[in-house]
């Protein structure tokens, strides 16, 4: 998301990815904190945490949309450590 947001977008942020199933090119949304920490996610629950300038990719899978609010939120607070705490698995896939 370009620019600040308040945590009471995110719903409509995740709800994009459902606006445009034939959308394969971009078929993603993230959140990106001033900090270059941000947080992507892809349908079907697929989420990546990394940081923009430094890399450090990990990602989970099957994320429910709850967690994915969850994980924004701790993000635009830059509670980086409660992220970090999640069952990340390195790399993207």
């Amino acid at each position: 998301m370009d620019g600040p947001c308040s945590v009471s977008e995110f719903p409509a942020l995740l709800r994009e990815l459902d606006d445009r199933p034939e959308d394969t090119e971009h078929g993603c949304v993230a959140v990106t904190h001033e900090s270059e920490w941000s947080i992507s996610v892809s349908r079907g629950g697929y989420v990546i945490f990394e940081h923009l300038e430094n890399g450090g990719e990990r990602h989970m899978c099957g994320v429910s949309d709850v967690k994915i609010i969850e994980l924004w939120t701790w993000l635009s607070e830059g509670d980086i450590d409660s992220i970090e705490r999640e069952p990340w698995k390195p790399g993207y896939r």
